[in-house]
């Protein structure tokens, strides 16, 4: 059914029709999240919604690396979300929030007062709030910056997730009682309220993906004095590939399914990890 407003989708008997717009279809206008409009988000969703059961869909996160191409970002899981009745969310979170020389707030989480993770939720609040969308656990993907997120995600809201797949993160947080954050755990109640719950943990399907060429340390290295150091910051390995097998197997020693993946021939590329966690997707459903 169509009007001049755009699009009118049915929902249950008892409530009454909301509107949903042509630009709520396919990659939807950029919508500033409403519990604190700093941030925004779009979305890609399949052209048969609006004539499909709302139930039927589930809905998939991909954050974006440090130069935040988010809306790029939804194109790359089109098909999947065209295949499998996926709404895509893209959640765009800008540097320099607070800080004019900051380009990292969003992948250690807490940031100057900001829960990045909370911000992550209330998109997800609001985006199943207005397509109807069943709240039930999500599956997840970040590619550098957006894998930092994902796997720190996954380590504080493990029971949100359905999967996880965790792309050429330079820095990694293992599940390590010894070390408090971002290297390890041993504070994350104090940091966040919450405690690790590996059961929970071990029931989300976990993808880590690299490239054999992605070596360069310039970004991922941590000196006293900079941004981010701390005891054990540079720990996990030389370069990405180390880290990401220091976080596989840290996982694995805690009993969490994890799958490792090296790309031959592929550097720091965006798209041919992305394709690689497509892949690990499909396969789940």
């Amino acid at each position: 059914m169509a009007e001049d407003k755009g699009l009118l989708k049915q929902v249950d008997d008892d409530k009454v029709c909301r509107p949903l717009h042509a630009y709520d279809i396919g990659v939807t206008a950029a919508s500033a999240c409403q519990a604190d409009q700093r941030f925004s988000y779009s979305l890609y969703v399949p052209a048969h919604f609006p004539t499909s059961n709302p139930e039927d869909f589930r809905l998939m996160v991909v954050v974006h690396g440090t130069n935040r191409p988010n809306q790029t970002m939804l194109l790359r899981f089109q098909e999947f979300a065209d295949e499998n009745n996926s709404i895509i969310v893209a959640p765009l979170f800008p540097a320099r929030i607070d800080d004019p020389e900051d380009l990292d707030n969003y992948k250690y989480i807490s940031y100057k007062g900001i829960r990045f993770d909370q911000v992550l939720l209330s998109m997800i609040d609001e985006i199943s709030e207005r397509y109807d969308i069943k709240r039930r656990p999500f599956s997840l993907f970040g590619f550098s910056g957006g894998a930092h997120f994902a796997h720190r995600f996954l380590i504080l809201h493990p029971e949100r997730l359905s999967a996880v797949s965790i792309a050429a993160p330079g820095s990694v947080t293992l599940v390590d009682r010894t070390s408090d954050w971002w290297v390890g755990v041993a504070n994350l109640e104090q940091m966040f309220g919450k405690k690790v719950d590996l059961d929970a943990m071990q029931r989300v399907p976990v993808h880590l993906v690299v490239g054999e060429n992605d070596t360069k340390t310039n970004e991922i290295i941590h000196s006293p004095g900079s941004r981010h150091w701390m005891a054990g910051a540079n720990d996990a390995g030389a370069n990405r590939i180390e880290r990401l097998k220091t976080l596989a197997d840290n996982l694995r020693d805690h009993g969490i399914a994890t799958e490792h993946e090296i790309l031959p021939g592929v550097g720091h590329q965006e798209g041919p990890l992305a394709q690689a966690a497509v892949r690990f997707f499909r396969q789940l459903r």
